[in-house]
Order: C-alpha cells, then structure tokens, then sequence
C-alpha cells in the first residue's frame, strides 16, 4: 500500500484516481500521520428499465396472416 503526502495528493490527485480505479489503495498521511485512505468504490450495476424482464420473440415481428388482417377492416 503506498504512502503519499497531502501535498502530494492535491498535486497528482487525478493521478492518484486512476491508481485507485486500478484497484490499487492509497493511504493519504499529513507528515507520518495517516488521515485517509484511498479505495475504489464498487462499480454500480446497469440499471434495468422497468421491473419485469421483456423478452420479445421473433415471431411477433413477422407479418400477420390474411384472415387476422381482414378482421381489422371491418
């Protein structure tokens, strides 16, 4: 686990970021006092639409038979 100074941190703070996205953790210490620690948050899960699984099947797309058709023209 690697050590830097406050002023180190503010200085290559976006530096830093991407070390911890890497999954590496930094300890952030004021003189040789430890304040902070620097750790990767877990990523967050996609969100789903809706509550309920959609799934639809390919026939739905495939053109309705004549008869379905002309029972819609009246």
């Amino acid at each position: 686990m690697r050590v830097v100074t406050v002023h180190e941190a503010k200085t290559h703070l976006s530096r830093l970021l991407e070390d911890v996205r890497a999954g590496e953790q930094i300890i952030v210490a004021k003189g040789k006092v430890p304040y902070a620690l620097l750790v990767p948050l877990p990523s967050p899960k996609p969100r789903q639409l809706g509550f309920l699984p959609l799934h639809v099947p390919p026939e739905f797309f495939r053109p309705l038979p004549a008869e379905e058709l002309d029972a819609w023209d009246r």
